[in-house]
């Protein structure tokens, strides 16, 4: 039986700037770090590789995990930044926010780039922008109980 969504992972080639952005600007904690070399059995094991060795950084913001990785081995490959949104696979992380407007411009203030400005809707808004890796990060604000994505998240009265 499936509960739910536990975490996602991004791999990065700097974990430790990737760590200080999710906890310092988007609030994140840092409840987990932990490494392995190319001779760890279970790691090589659960990835279906051989010789891996990497960090790992688990942070936490509530009920929502994300799981950073750095790959010392194999050597990790570079993607295209229009990839991570057009391609197959997983294309971005969204985060849920109250007063979308505010927590565009205290981003932008800090740095992140956006797609464009906020585009508000009936039941909801919604802005892309981007991590320092350029893995997107959508933030949603919902405001009307009616719309599908709101039965699991408080939406102001």
């Amino acid at each position: 039986m499936i509960l739910g969504v536990h975490h996602a992972a991004i791999s990065t080639h700097d974990i430790e700037r990737l760590i200080g952005f999710y906890t310092e600007v988007l609030g994140f904690e840092l409840v987990h770090r932990q490494s392995w070399t190319a001779d760890a059995e279970v790691q090589n094991a659960l990835l279906g590789a051989s010789g891996s060795a990497a960090q790992l950084a688990m942070l936490r913001h509530r009920n929502c995990y994300l799981e950073l990785f750095q790959f010392e081995a194999p050597a990790p490959e570079r993607r295209s930044p229009h990839q991570r949104l057009f391609g197959a696979g997983l294309t971005h992380l969204c985060l849920a926010v109250q007063d979308l407007d505010a927590e565009y411009e205290r981003l932008r203030q800090k740095g992140v780039v956006f797609h464009s400005s906020p585009l508000p809707r009936p039941t909801f808004n919604a802005v892309y922008g981007h991590d320092p890796d350029g893995n997107v990060v959508e933030l949603l604000e919902l405001y009307d109980a009616s719309h599908p994505f709101a039965a699991h998240w408080p939406v102001p009265e």
